[in-house]
């Protein structure tokens, strides 16, 4: 029954009844979650959703049902505000593949309105940009998806207990890293995108490395014909983001300067990715440009280990070893990727 408040003076008068209006529309049934098409991937066969939906009427809401692939899992008759509900529906046993999922609500004049939503569960994860061919979300795991295969941990690697999205972020530990095989990742054109909180001890350290080995100096690495070294150096209080990249006969640098600086006291996320064409590379924090530049073209001579927070095994010459900082959603694809495109990925994963 509606209600109407008249003020005065100050004060609110007595409540005055007024009869509700003609029941001239259908009920109104949105489906937030899940939407059409596939849910994110998951390695488990089996995962659980929040089913979150919102019915209005514009006079009263009888009863709604909610049916998942012919079986009823939810009724509800009861409401706060009859004329609008928001519910979230814990539903634990979504599996592979086509699930249809129907909410259907009545009003009180019989009107009835049924809103459908197909979705799947995929088997295995989809690729979600042009060109990805390596994702790691670090959801409390250290399993690339693509692959659908496991890190080699080196050391004792850790969970950071927050992300940038996602659940867990990967957290970097002293003489700890991981590595994969490099099969599928050296192509003409390869670029990198991920999230990174750094932590400033030690002063200097590896983020992404595919390099060649040092036969001549096998304790101390340092052969930089081949592949790329992203790495951080101590710049003042800050931390410097800085890129190499092996052509074959030697190396060049993508070294942005102040631009590519980090402060370690913001404590917050920091999107870092860099691009490699058959003839440019360049360097993005935050979406942002902060060093670009013509090069002969990279050589993949003898990169067969990726390392994934720590320059070790094959860029250790320096001292760049081990990082402490905080890794999320790394993803690597076969191609260079365009500053607008970058953005799109900094927007989809936005902590």
């Amino acid at each position: 029954m509606a209600t109407s408040f008249a003020c005065k003076d100050g004060y609110i008068d007595d409540i005055n009844q007024v009869p509700a209006g003609p029941d001239e529309a259908s009920p109104s049934v949105l489906i937030n979650f899940p939407e059409e098409g596939p849910l994110t991937w998951v390695p488990q066969e089996v995962m659980s959703i929040n089913i979150d939906f919102e019915v209005t009427d514009d006079v009263e809401i009888q009863d709604i049902s909610v049916t998942l692939d012919g079986e009823n899992i939810g009724n509800y008759s009861d409401f706060k505000d009859y004329r609008r509900t928001a519910v979230k529906l814990p539903y634990d046993n979504i599996t592979n593949g086509e699930h249809t999922l129907i909410v259907t609500a009545n009003d009180l004049s019989g009107k009835t309105t049924t809103s459908t939503v197909v979705f799947t569960k995929p088997e295995f994860y989809v690729p979600q940009y042009e060109g990805e061919i390596f994702y790691m979300p670090f959801d409390d795991e250290y399993l690339e998806l693509v692959s659908v295969s496991d890190a080699t941990m080196v050391g004792d690697p850790g969970f950071a207990g927050e992300s940038a999205s996602g659940s867990n972020a990967y957290a970097g530990a002293t003489d700890s890293y991981l590595t994969f095989p490099t099969t599928d990742l050296t192509n003409d054109e390869f670029s990198a995108s991920l999230w990174y909180k750094v932590d400033a001890a030690p002063d200097r350290a590896g983020i992404l490395v595919m390099g060649p080995p040092d036969t001549a100096n096998p304790d101390s690495q340092n052969n930089r014909t081949a592949g790329f070294r992203l790495f951080r150096e101590a710049a003042g209080s800050n931390q410097r983001i800085k890129l190499n990249v092996g052509n074959g006969a030697g190396d060049n640098w993508f070294d942005g300067g102040s631009a590519a600086d980090i402060n370690p006291n913001n404590n917050e996320w920091v999107h870092i990715a860099f691009t490699i064409s058959g003839t440019e590379c360049a360097v993005y924090i935050n979406g942002t440009v902060v060093r670009q530049g013509t090069y002969p073209g990279i050589s993949w001579e003898g990169c067969d280990i990726l390392s994934i927070g720590s320059g070790a095994p094959r860029f250790t010459g320096w001292g760049h070893l081990s990082d402490n900082s905080y890794i999320d959603e790394l993803r690597i694809f076969n191609r260079a990727l365009s500053q607008s495109e970058i953005q799109t990925i900094m927007d989809d994963e936005q902590p």
